[in-house]
């Protein structure tokens, strides 16, 4: 077959995915159960053939789900910190009038972004802006709303769970941070854009709270927890760079953070059932795309990042970055950009886009969404071409390879 089975059994999934959005965890099971079966009886792994074949792949991937796991749990602890901080409720009153008022609100959500989850992000701005333009928000200005969140977490290892994954295997922080170049310059275009949508259809409405203060224990708790994760992924890779695949530490450090200072604040356990859930739906997406034979795929490019942003939009990046690492020779920076902004070119392409349509129903409209969000596709299009034009095609090689690719035997 010139088309290896494995990737039509993922692309199923991926649909499935797509078209089932209240029942994720169950369909990347089955996915990951149909590809394992196939593989066990047909193609067999890298590392051996049948269920031992099959243990091997698992277990390789041990430490990358490990960390994976406990990084989307605890940073949903983390932006849970954030929110109750007050920072969210006292930052509106510094907003400028006007349109402008509308833009600097997606620069603030593209801040945000950059050190809390996207999702978070993305529901802090909306809920920001309900607030703001008196329940009437314009859904060109939400479709901004997302790709200002997933724009502001492109260029940080902490701010989107792609760009976290390329940490994880290796990726350094300096070579995602570049992604900037392009996600700045998608602020500019489709923020101006949508903040005179916005400005037009509801102008906004600050109601500052002068008696609100800022928790600023919750502040600390959050710089500790993500000092703690910096801070360890950069001493074992300096000083015990053999060792960074032989434990999750990572993932560790950040839940040492959260025992830690679970003694100055409470932490929101009951988060955790519904985040775990959540996690263990793209831990089997990142299992499926492991087993995927990569070296089959088309050669890392420009051309190729730029259509995955495409992809994106219809398909969760997760799985897409997963095999992005597998098959390595990317310019991390430009896939950081094009997986992570592309998603919000429709309303189920990225996770950021599913969580704000639970608050803002209309969202679902798919037709609209491109109709009215038509800047945010714009803004890809361009910023992806300014980046290029100015940064190249630079491709770097992780310091360590975490996915294990397969192969047909």
């Amino acid at each position: 077959m010139p088309f290896p089975f494995e990737f039509i059994l993922f692309g199923l999934t991926l649909l499935g995915v797509a078209l089932f959005h209240q029942r994720t965890l169950q369909v990347s099971l089955a996915g990951f159960a149909s590809i394992s079966l196939y593989k066990i009886l047909f193609t067999g792994f890298k590392g051996g053939t049948g269920l031992t074949g099959f243990a091997h792949a698992v277990s390789h991937e041990w430490v990358l789900l490990a960390n994976l796991l406990c990084l989307l749990t605890g940073f949903a602890l983390l932006a849970r910190h954030f929110e109750k901080s007050h920072v969210p409720v006292v930052l509106p009153k510094y907003l400028p009038d006007g349109w402008k008022g509308a833009f600097a609100l997606l620069v603030l959500i593209f801040v945000l972004s950059s050190f809390l989850d996207n999702i978070a992000a993305a529901l802090i701005g909306g809920a920001m802006a309900h607030q703001l333009f008196k329940s009437k928000v314009h859904l060109g200005y939400i479709a901004a709303i997302v790709a200002a969140s997933n724009a502001g977490g492109s260029g940080s290892v902490v701010g989107d769970t792609t760009t976290t994954m390329m940490w994880i295997a290796g990726v350094a922080p300096l070579q995602v941070l570049h992604a900037y170049v392009a996600a700045g310059v998608a602020l500019l275009i489709f923020g101006f854009f949508a903040a005179k949508q916005q400005h037009a259809y509801s102008p906004m409405l600050k109601n500052t709270h002068q008696k609100t203060h800022i928790d600023w224990k919750r502040i600390v708790i959050v710089l500790i927890m993500l000092l703690m994760a910096l801070g360890t992924n950069f001493l074992i890779n300096l000083h015990y760079p053999d060792k960074a695949d032989a434990f999750p530490w990572i993932g560790a450090a950040l839940w040492l953070a959260i025992v830690l200072t679970s003694l100055i604040r409470r932490h929101d356990w009951e988060l955790l059932p519904e985040t775990f859930k959540g996690s263990l739906f793209l831990l089997f997406l990142v299992l499926c795309a492991s087993l995927m034979p990569v070296e089959q795929l088309p050669a890392a490019s420009a051309m190729s990042t730029f259509w995955l942003g495409f992809i994106s939009a219809f398909f969760d990046n997760i799985p897409l970055t997963a095999l992005a690492i597998s098959q390595s020779g990317y310019d991390w920076g430009l896939l950081a950009f094009a997986v992570g902004f592309g998603g919000s070119m429709l309303w189920f392409g990225s996770s950021a886009g599913v969580a704000l349509a639970n608050m803002y129903p209309e969202a679902r409209a798919t037709k609209d969404w491109l109709r009215q969000g038509w800047h945010v596709v714009v803004a890809y299009i361009l910023a992806f071409a300014v980046m290029f034009a100015i940064m190249g095609w630079a491709p770097e090689t992780p310091h360590r390879h975490t996915l294990q690719t397969t192969s047909p035997t």
